[in-house]
């Protein structure tokens, strides 16, 4: 692995050249220095997942994210939001994790910040608990980081469960975002609209070369501790969705690049958490993107604040009714 290789190196520096009262000195210090350097390797990556009524996929999760580390020492956070599903099987299957347990649902940011709170080492993941990473994921993400000291965000290619690839690399949200966003109708509908290829960036992406973009997916990102120390930890006033997208604009006014790197990619079972009540996370979804609005876009008297609002309203109504339809279908 990248990680051993480096500490290979670091070991072929700490041949002898000189003899005698001299040398054992030389030796000492050299190996005083390599276990400081050894160690401070290490500790190279926390890994931060936030977990709510997934524990059974979280648990897939982390089989992955132990093949693929192969024994490398990293720091794993799991914050738990007040979860019913039996959470206390993580530490049961994995004994090195810590379990943060909270008596109520806090929210997406708020728990990342509980977790990077508590955390210490250079380079930050946080990852969905509905992923599954594949091979070379952490060797190719931390061998650019190290390469790449501007980078404050680096995003992977994340794919659908069928291994289509997700729009997880997207420019700042507007006000016409709703109409075709992600997994928008008229997205759906019309896949390569040309409103939609300005939104979502990683479609004129090569599959291989890395590129700038306003923000990458919160279900899996790499994030550099001197950036967040820099720009500050996720904005608590987001329960759910679009944290991810505010942290990235703020990283970015303060000079830090945001990356897409396709050559590092993981598996997204999309919407587990979610699922798990529909109804709030549709209304949560709307809230954030009104705030995320309110934040960055000014208007006179506040003319567009109340049209967005109008529009937001409608789409919520709009989703919930389409929810309810088919909840009615599945029951014939």
């Amino acid at each position: 692995m990248y990680w051993a290789v480096k500490i290979k190196k670091i070991c072929s520096r700490a041949k002898p050249k000189k003899q005698g009262i001299q040398l054992k000195f030389d030796l000492i210090r050299k190996r005083t220095k390599l276990k400081e350097n050894y160690l401070a390797y290490q500790s190279l990556l926390d890994i931060i997942i936030v977990n709510y009524n997934s524990t059974d996929c979280l648990l897939r999760c982390l089989e992955s994210v132990y093949q693929d580390l192969d024994d490398a020492a990293v720091n794993i956070f799991v914050a738990d939001n007040n979860s019913t599903d039996n959470v206390q099987k993580i530490t049961d299957q994995f004994s090195g994790i810590h379990l943060i347990i909270n008596q109520r649902n806090v929210g997406f940011a708020n728990a990342v910040n509980q977790c990077i709170g508590i955390s210490t080492s250079p380079y930050l993941m946080l990852l969905n608990p509905d992923t599954v990473i594949t091979a070379g994921f952490f060797d190719e993400m931390l061998r650019y980081m190290e390469s790449n000291h501007d980078v404050g965000i680096l995003g992977p290619a994340i794919y659908d469960h069928d291994m289509e690839v997700q729009g997880s690399a997207r420019s700042f949200p507007t006000p016409i975002t709703a109409l075709f966003g992600r997994s928008a109708i008229l997205t759906r509908l019309f896949p390569n609209n040309r409103i939609t290829r300005r939104n979502i960036l990683n479609k004129a992406s090569d599959g291989k070369t890395p590129m700038p973009v306003d923000w990458v997916s919160g279900a899996c990102m790499l994030v550099r501790r001197k950036a967040v120390e820099e720009v500050g930890l996720m904005d608590r006033h987001f329960f759910m969705y679009w944290e991810d997208a505010d942290w990235c604009r703020r990283m970015i006014q303060k000079g830090w690049a945001v990356l897409y790197y396709p050559k590092a990619s993981l598996i997204h079972y999309a919407g587990v958490s979610s699922e798990q009540n529909l109804i709030q996370s549709v209304i949560e979804f709307h809230k954030s993107a009104y705030y995320l609005f309110g934040k960055y876009y000014r208007s006179p008297f506040g003319i567009m604040r109340v049209i967005v609002m109008m529009g937001l309203g409608a789409r919520v109504c709009f989703l919930l009714a389409v929810h309810g339809i088919r909840r009615r279908y599945k029951r014939k």
